[in-house]
């Protein structure tokens, strides 16, 4: 039996496959990325979801694709408490980019990544090649859950926001600086919490004026940044990965136009991909 995990920052999701590619198993956990969650709290994420700890000891192939796994240090924390955890399971750890491409297409093409933090790649057909080193909430992550996130929290601050949507963006968080603060500065996963944020555009019941311009604006930003940066944007389609770009669709397709670029899939649960990919690729290979 295969596991296989998709894991953001906010959450992970997790598939356990038969042999003929039937699953057994989907189910949920809080994010588990390894650059920013303490290695205890790893264990302890996994540990409170019961279906996993029924499949501890069953599963026999465990692959891992998740944000923050894409550099050295984090790859091998992740890979040392899945290994613990599901000890008779061949473990592997890949970054989330991955993931991605398997779920967005076999041929060449640009792949993006919108969640609570951004990425992107380009994919040649076999393999996979990055620009630009992503530099984490902090320094990058144009136009994701915590860029949108954070740029909330300026405006509001700046009184650059309308004062009904201020009004509204008051009643819903809590705003006192030293709440928000005590979050980015010194609780655990910053990210997540400025990403929680960005719900207050992408639940309201329609896209207003100042949405639309910090959306396309995020956008735009990306684009230029992290599609742009590669040579062959202008001969592939653009896949883009993530519950923000499917919210998003009609900003995207307007920001890549002067660029003349072609949008390829947007998809918004990279799991249901996964699926496909391993039906197709991996379990027949297993024969």
């Amino acid at each position: 039996m295969t596991l296989i995990a998709d894991g953001g920052s906010t959450k992970c999701d997790w598939i356990l496959l038969g042999h003929d590619g039937e699953i057994l198993l989907r189910t949920r956990t809080r994010g588990l990325n390894p650059a920013v969650v303490p290695q205890e709290e790893l264990y302890a994420r996994i540990r409170e979801n019961s279906d996993l700890v029924s499949i501890l000891e069953i599963a026999e192939i465990v692959d891992f694709y998740g944000a923050g796994a894409g550099t050295k240090t984090p790859n091998e924390i992740l890979t040392k408490v899945l290994q613990n955890l599901f000890t008779k399971a061949k473990v592997t750890v890949n970054e989330d980019l991955l993931a991605a491409v398997y779920a967005a297409t076999t041929e060449p093409g640009i792949i993006c990544i919108l969640g609570t933090g951004s990425n992107s790649c380009y994919f040649d057909g076999e393999k996979i090649h990055s620009h630009v080193p992503s530099l984490g909430y902090v320094l990058m992550d144009e136009a994701s859950g915590n860029y949108f996130g954070k740029r909330l929290i300026r405006d509001y601050y700046y009184g650059k926001m309308p004062e009904p949507l201020m009004r509204q963006f008051e009643k819903r968080f809590d705003l006192d600086p030293d709440t928000i603060k005590l979050n980015v500065y010194q609780k655990p996963n910053p990210n997540t919490y400025l990403a929680s944020f960005a719900e207050f555009i992408f639940t309201a019941e329609e896209v207003n004026g100042y949405f639309w311009h910090l959306i396309s604006e995020g956008m735009r930003r990306f684009i230029e940044h992290r599609v742009l940066c590669y040579r062959e944007a202008q001969t592939v389609p653009v896949h883009f990965i993530g519950s923000i770009a499917h919210f998003s669709e009609e900003m995207i397709r307007n920001a890549m136009k002067p660029y003349h670029l072609e949008l390829g899939k947007i998809i918004r649960r990279p799991i249901d991909g996964l699926i496909d990919y391993y039906r197709e690729h991996r379990l027949k290979v297993k024969g």
